[in-house]
């Protein structure tokens, strides 16, 4: 029995419509990965600007367009600001104040108590 022509181009078709929905499926299963990944690097301490941008790139080439883009891509522009602002900064953020030479008082130090020795216990 021959198989007709006509009918093996529509189940040809369909094959290949749900092999580019599985593709596709995958493909924004894999931008989220890397979405999610990007925003962890970002909360990091000393994050890695450049590996955010690549994987925040990623989701937007999958076609990823949700408030989790929007989020990572606000999140490195705020580090990026903030990485500006506070460079050649201590650690602390607060400035040092001179060293007190030995002989001059302190300000707000109180003078230091003289110690009197414990009592002799009477026989």
């Amino acid at each position: 029995m021959p198989i007709e022509a006509a009918l093996i181009k529509p189940v040809v078709d369909a094959l290949m419509a749900l092999l580019q929905r599985g593709e596709k499926a995958g493909l924004k299963r894999n931008a989220e990965a890397a979405l999610r990944e990007a925003i962890r690097e970002l909360l990091l301490a000393n994050p890695d600007e450049n590996k955010a941008q690549a994987r925040i790139a990623i989701a937007k080439a999958a076609g990823l367009l949700s408030e989790d883009v929007l989020l990572a891509e606000d999140m490195l522009q705020k580090h990026r600001a903030t990485k500006a602002r506070t460079a050649g900064k201590s650690g602390t953020g607060r400035r040092r104040k001179p060293a007190a030479s030995a002989d001059a008082p302190v300000e707000g130090a109180k003078p230091a108590r003289r110690r009197t020795p414990p009592a002799k216990p009477k026989a």
